[in-house]
């Protein structure tokens, strides 16, 4: 099996969670501090050794393409105000190979991997989800490439949440387990309240063989009346073995308000220049909302 060198990044999502910020903007430019969401997701695919990336976008995407490409008048007023460290950073986001390709129809996740399909050809190749950022000691995806590598089948990343939250996510169905990898009897796509098979969902992150294009060939539409990843994912796993991986990091979940404003706050608090101003800031606000609850 061909080393994983490519990777999809679908970016095609209206954002309506974030409306009325998304209505001009693509969600996945919305800020961590002082980085765009979809810049973490690129820099865990580099970090892990992936070579050339696809972002799937859709109408009104352009900042997206901007923001990867080299902006001349911006890193000469920097050169010429000497502010290097921060031209370092902007000429960070313009050094990977990134080539875009437009879902021209919201047909779902898994409508947007197949559009990809030709730029993939006959490899293995990486998934990554801009909704999910993840902090790890060894980078996520590139935990899912190890594991790839000793298998040769597919691997899917997931992560335990809570009972209440699987209706929200595809679920696997554990077949057998060694050490954090699963072989898995099902994937089931957002499954209803009280029905999970476990409560081990997936984050975001795949390794897939080009055999998935096979069945998003298909175009069989799933939850939601869209075609989902899952439901192909299910399908191939009928055929050969896919392989779930519960991998180590921490996962910040910034496809929703509360879970994107936790994430500012947190990486906020990572953020030298911030920190003890942020804190700060903070107690006295618990302070104010403490007395005025009282």
């Amino acid at each position: 099996m061909s080393r994983v060198k490519k990777a999809i990044i679908p970016a095609a999502g209206l954002g309506t969670r974030f409306l009325p910020a998304t209505k001009a903007m693509p969600k996945e430019m919305l800020p961590i501090v002082d980085k765009p969401t979809i810049q973490y997701i690129v820099e865990e695919a580099v970090a892990s050794g992936i070579e050339d990336i696809i972002i799937v976008t859709g109408k009104g995407k352009r900042a997206i393409e901007d923001h990867f490409d080299n902006s001349f008048e911006l890193e000469q007023t920097l050169i010429e105000k000497e502010k290097f460290d921060v031209l370092e950073k902007v000429q960070a986001s313009s050094k990977v190979e990134i080539h875009y390709i437009r879902q021209k129809e919201p047909k779902g996740l898994g409508h947007a991997v197949w559009c990809a399909r030709k730029f993939i050809g006959n490899e293995p190749f990486a998934v990554l989800l801009g909704d999910d950022i993840v902090q790890a000691d060894t980078p996520c995806l590139k935990q899912l490439i190890d594991q790839f590598e000793q298998v040769e089948r597919s691997v899917i990343g997931v992560q335990q949440v809570a009972d209440e939250e699987t209706s929200r996510y595809g679920i696997i169905d554990p077949l057998s387990k060694q050490e954090r990898l699963y072989q898995v009897a099902q994937f089931v796509e957002k499954p209803p309240v009280g029905s999970a098979p476990s409560n081990l969902a997936i984050m975001g992150r795949y390794i897939l063989t080009p055999d998935i294009f096979r069945f998003l060939d298909r175009q069989e539409t799933g939850a939601g009346g869209e075609i989902q990843l899952t439901d192909a994912i299910q399908a191939l796993n009928e055929e050969q073995q896919v392989y779930a991986y519960d991998f180590q990091g921490t996962r910040y979940d910034v496809g929703e308000k509360l879970g994107f404003v936790l994430t500012q706050i947190e990486f906020a608090m990572q953020n030298d220049e911030l920190r003890e101003d942020l804190m700060k800031k903070m107690k006295s606000y618990l302070g104010s909302a403490k007395s005025s609850v009282q």
